[in-house]
């Protein structure tokens, strides 16, 4: 379904790039899409692959939010330690789980992990941690 649009713009592109100008609004628009064309025909390549990030920019937008708040912080391992909860809170929900359950259920079991696969075991996407009902 989309590469018979994608042939359309592209057959568009080729026409219209050479028609602008390089510095006025649509030149620079059509530049912009022929220097990223490669980009743009990658999700169809192997077909799971989304047309936009939209879920990601969703995912960040609380951190990209708070940054502000946060611009002033005494302490440049506070501010760390924020991004690597705010990184393990993500990928939580993005692997399912509810973050909450799912860090107390790791942090009980983290300091009894010794080999690789009992820490991979600890992973979002590898674990089931029981929640209360």
């Amino acid at each position: 379904m989309s590469l018979p649009i994608l042939a359309q713009l592209k057959s568009w592109l080729k026409k219209t790039q050479p028609q602008v100008t390089p510095q006025s609004v649509l030149g620079k628009a059509v530049n912009y899409l022929a220097s990223n064309w490669s980009r743009l025909e990658r999700y169809v390549e192997t077909g799971f692959l989304p047309i936009d990030n939209n879920p990601t920019e969703r995912a960040i937008k609380t951190f990209v939010i708070g940054r502000k708040a946060w611009l002033f912080s005494d302490m440049p391992k506070g501010a760390t330690a924020s991004a690597q909860i705010y990184s393990l809170v993500e990928t939580a929900k993005v692997s399912g789980q509810e973050p909450y359950w799912w860090l107390r259920h790791v942090l009980e079991r983290l300091s009894h992990a010794q080999s690789v696969a009992e820490h991979e075991a600890l992973l979002p996407w590898n674990c089931s941690p029981e929640m209360p009902r």
